[in-house]
């Protein structure tokens, strides 16, 4: 990778993702002009690229960190909170400020999607590779972090998480299972076998739908119509997925037990 080789740290990247993102919500406030509008999404698509590249230059760097976990997050929201205020700024100008609302509760709405997709990704990278850890707010992943600011930050962060995304009873049961079993390779891939399909589900809930969205909708000129959907049509299917994950793990634990 080119930035590996030019000695660029992943934090530079995750904060030039971020630059990329707040000049994003720039653009958009200007949607009505389609100039704008296509620069904003061509500056949501960089920051899309930037935000993988992170992670890939991170590990193969062996420079992965909680530190790093949180500051990628961070980037993540702040790309998304200028990108929600740019259109709810140009919308309220235009409609009132009773806009503001709307954008300020699918924005939270949107805060616990994206916990609840990025916690089934860690948990299946884990469970199905034994790359990672986790999601634990209690119990021996989360006590082995060091106290601190950032471990603080990523426990509150996994608090979310474990409540709408992450079923810490069935990490903790499977993390036993593991242990006491010889066959710890079968159990992951049959883990892989159970669980792969529905993975893909939940990415219905990731970045690359909302970036998608926004733009559609803001050639449309109708912005308004992608936050009302954030804040119904997304929660809905969050709840669909969260409901019909449980019931794939406790089928799954079960399975286990009885073998």
């Amino acid at each position: 990778m080119l930035c590996a080789g030019w000695g660029i740290k992943p934090n530079a990247v995750s904060l030039t993702g971020m630059a990329c993102g707040i000049f994003a919500g720039l653009a958009y406030y200007h949607y009505h002009n389609l100039v704008a509008a296509i620069i904003g999404f061509c500056l949501m698509i960089v920051w899309h690229v930037m935000d993988g590249a992170d992670g890939q230059l991170a590990r193969l760097t062996n420079t992965q960190s909680e530190f790093g976990k949180v500051l990628d997050g961070i980037c993540d929201y702040v790309t998304f909170i200028s990108v929600y205020i740019g259109l709810g700024l140009a919308m309220a100008r235009q409609d009132g400020a009773w806009v503001v609302l709307i954008v300020a509760l699918a924005g939270a709405c949107h805060a616990v999607q994206s916990a609840a997709y990025e916690a089934q990704r860690q948990n299946y990278v884990f469970w199905a590779w034994g790359r990672g850890s986790p999601v634990a707010t209690s119990g021996p992943v989360a006590q082995k972090r060091k106290p601190g600011l950032f471990a603080w930050l990523l426990g509150m962060y996994e608090s979310v998480q474990g409540q709408v995304g992450s079923d810490i009873g069935f990490n903790q049961a499977l993390l036993a299972k593991l242990g006491a079993s010889p066959a710890a390779d079968a159990i992951r891939a049959r883990y892989r076998a159970r669980f792969a399909p529905g993975l893909r589900h939940w990415s219905i809930l990731s970045s690359n739908y909302r970036t998608l969205g926004i733009f559609i909708c803001a050639l449309l000129r109708v912005p308004l119509l992608y936050f009302v959907f954030e804040i119904f049509g997304f929660s809905m299917i969050l709840m669909i997925l969260a409901r019909r994950q449980n019931s794939r793990a406790a089928g799954f634990i079960a399975e286990l037990s009885s073998s």
